[in-house]
């Protein structure tokens, strides 16, 4: 393979993109380790002074990622995520007006390699958001796992991110007055298995629950589509009848997660690396669903609501792929 070096004379700004977004890779992929190494070296050390007053401090805090969480406006604010989101960069579309009396749940589509573009648009303050959705506080829903990290959960809530249990969307919710959305990652870990570029599958099929949820709460939803999310990284094994494939499957059916093989662009040079490719990511935010509050949803309820759901994200993909050169003949797949 023919390295392709980067260039000397590079703009600062791409420059600084670059460094914001290697550090956030760091940050997402080492700092959990290295925080549950720090806590074990507490332990084994002894130093009971710190350990046991940070344990106590999460006994009672415990609840937190599933109460909203955490936020910090000045974290939200570092300058740094404004370098991560020009590095691609990473844009947010609305199509409709929201009322910002209500709640709403935001269905987020693809999961794509890390979900970039939700944590550019909902978890810093450097995105159009504010703009756009005025009067509204965004709720990043992410895996329940990460917040069993030590010292990594309190880490994580800064930046508004919060639990994606039921107990957590419930929460949001419930709040009076309005002007909360819950966004969550409908398709989850299982569709890292379709975030390759070109790529336009979604595990949903088996997805109900956001549905319910909603009429529980009477809450609106909304569905996303972020275009580019899944041409940030190339992944080997794609093919359903490749042996990586079948391994990741068997994988995640015993221990519960995926570790696919991604690749992407170097720091230094363009040919193969770590880091996502510089390609542009632009998260169209579509059509209110109306949703009747009803308390004991009925299975037929739920499944009327979900169907509809699926029909108004695939017409929002379909209105949208070409302005961000999806092919016409290009569908969204349901898995």
């Amino acid at each position: 393979m023919k390295i392709e070096f980067a260039p000397l004379n590079i703009p600062l700004k791409r420059r600084q993109g670059t460094a914001a977004v290697l550090l956030w890779l760091l940050l997402a992929v080492l700092l959990p380790m290295v925080c549950i190494a720090i806590f074990a070296i507490l332990i084994i050390h002894n130093y009971w002074f710190l350990y046991i007053p940070y344990l106590v401090w999460v006994y009672f805090d415990w609840q937190t990622p599933e109460k909203g969480g955490r936020s910090c406006h000045w974290i939200r604010s570092w300058m740094v995520w404004r370098y991560f989101n020009n590095y691609f960069p990473i844009r947010l579309i609305k199509t409709w007006d929201l009322d910002p009396k209500r709640n709403y749940i935001f269905g987020f589509h693809p999961h794509g390699a890390m979900t970039i573009g939700a944590f550019g648009n909902f978890g810093t303050n450097h995105s159009d958001f504010k703009k756009l959705f005025p009067g509204f506080t965004p709720y990043l829903h992410i895996t329940t796992l990460l917040f069993l990290c030590p010292f990594f959960r309190d880490i994580l809530m800064t930046t508004g991110l919060v639990s994606v249990s039921k107990r957590s969307i419930s929460s949001v919710m419930s709040r009076e007055g309005g002007g909360n959305i819950s966004i969550i990652v409908i398709g989850g870990a299982k569709e890292l298995f379709y975030a390759y570029p070109g790529n336009s599958t979604l595990f949903i099929r088996q997805r109900r629950g956001f549905a319910k949820l909603a009429l529980i709460h009477g809450t609106h939803l909304v569905p996303i589509y972020s275009f580019g999310e899944n041409d940030l990284f190339q992944q080997v094994g794609t093919s359903e009848d490749s042996w990586i494939f079948t391994c990741q499957k068997k994988l995640h059916k015993f221990f519960g997660f995926i570790l696919p093989l991604f690749y992407g662009r170097g720091v230094f040079q363009y040919s193969i690396g770590f880091m996502p490719y510089r390609k542009p990511i632009n998260t169209v935010v579509g059509r209110p669903i109306p949703v009747q509050q009803t308390l004991h949803p009925t299975p037929e309820q739920v499944e009327e609501l979900y169907q509809t759901y699926l029909e108004e994200l695939s017409k929002l993909f379909e209105e949208h792929k070409g302005k961000y050169g999806i092919p016409e003949h290009q569908r969204l797949v349901f898995k």
